[in-house]
């Protein structure tokens, strides 16, 4: 790979430290482990449960109901307290996957933790490369695949929904401004109020047109929401990798001449346009504070282990695999 591009890990939240692209970091992060501790998810592998679960509860699993942490209001946020994105993985080791160079991270999560029920081990596959465009150079690739089995004997099912939660910059600025986005569906999970919790309708949303482009800017327009490429939710397998590869969104900038695009197996997507980050300087590194970045967070169904709907998506039981696999390419024109 050439030296201007390339990519990094730490294994604290197998987390993406650097997705350099001509030069130019474009995710939000730092030089060193330590400031990641009290960043807003920079990076990290998001588990056992991405989003949010209502009332911090899990209502009925295993005969019984699971009270989890209230870490976002009345309700459940990225795990909890502690989540994955804040624990240390085993590696990176390096391995031949699919003919491709690899590294894979791996973490046990034990029965109990951040009240989930279940020991369950967690492997991430990141595998990097370049791929040549009919025009312009050649794009970065980036491949993450997830794996997650219920491998200890306490309880017959758990909950898994994992993601990724970089911050992307392409603009070179302090926010997001001029970055242009286009959406590949306008379907999302309806919410009834700030709290973004679904009410278990899918809409379309108001004012956006699949694929077409548009301009965010400092302050608007605001997204934090889940859309839907996938409305089919009771179809949905839990192992999605046999699947097609659907893109989600493209993004660019007129001034850097930057671009990345999101492709994924998963069903659904939060668009997060970074409005709550908030993130002190640390040594080089300037303070990051709202619009800095954005996410494309590849997901199953928000709350999907309370709808009866979607439950199915998340619901591990032992023998299963629940996996993923998501994809960027980023180049710079």
């Amino acid at each position: 790979m050439a030296s201007e591009s390339g990519v990094a890990f730490l294994p604290t939240g197998a987390l993406i430290q650097e997705l350099k692209v001509a030069g130019h970091n474009i995710v939000l992060g730092y030089s060193s482990v330590e400031p990641y501790a009290e960043a807003p998810f920079f990076g990290e592998t998001i588990g056992r449960v991405a989003n949010r679960i209502k009332e911090a509860q899990i209502d009925h699993l295993n005969g019984k109901s699971y009270k989890l942490a209230a870490n976002n209001g009345p309700n459940h946020l990225h795990g909890g307290l502690q989540g994955w994105g804040k624990k240390v993985f085993t590696g990176p080791k390096p391995l031949n996957r699919n003919g491709k160079e690899s590294l894979l991270f791996t973490y046990v999560s034990p029965d109990g933790e951040e009240g989930y029920p279940g020991t369950v081990e967690l492997r991430v596959w990141y595998t990097a490369y370049e791929e040549a465009q009919d025009t312009g150079g050649p794009r970065l690739v980036l491949e993450t695949e997830y794996e997650v089995e219920l491998i200890g004997s306490e309880v017959d099912q758990t909950v898994i929904n994992v993601t990724n939660h970089s911050y992307f910059n392409i603009s070179g600025g302090p926010t997001i401004d001029g970055t242009e986005v286009t959406l590949a569906s306008t379907k999302y999970l309806e919410v009834a109020d700030a709290q973004l919790i679904p009410t278990g309708r899918i809409e379309d949303f108001p004012g956006v047109e699949a694929n077409k482009a548009i301009v965010l800017g400092a302050k608007e327009p605001v997204f934090d929401h889940a859309f839907i490429v996938d409305s089919d939710a009771s179809n949905v397998p839990l192992d999605t990798r046999n699947g097609p590869l659907r893109k989600l969104a493209g993004f660019s900038h007129p001034t850097t001449q930057l671009h990345i695009d999101f492709f994924s197996t998963e069903p659904a997507f939060q668009f997060y346009t970074g409005e709550h980050i908030d993130a002190a300087a640390h040594g080089d590194t300037p303070a990051r504070g709202a619009r800095a970045g954005f996410c494309i967070e590849p997901s199953r169904y928000i709350n999907a282990i309370n709808e009866p709907g979607w439950r199915n998506q998340v619901l591990l039981k032992r023998g299963d695999v629940w996996g993923a696999k998501t994809v960027y390419k980023a180049w710079k024109s």
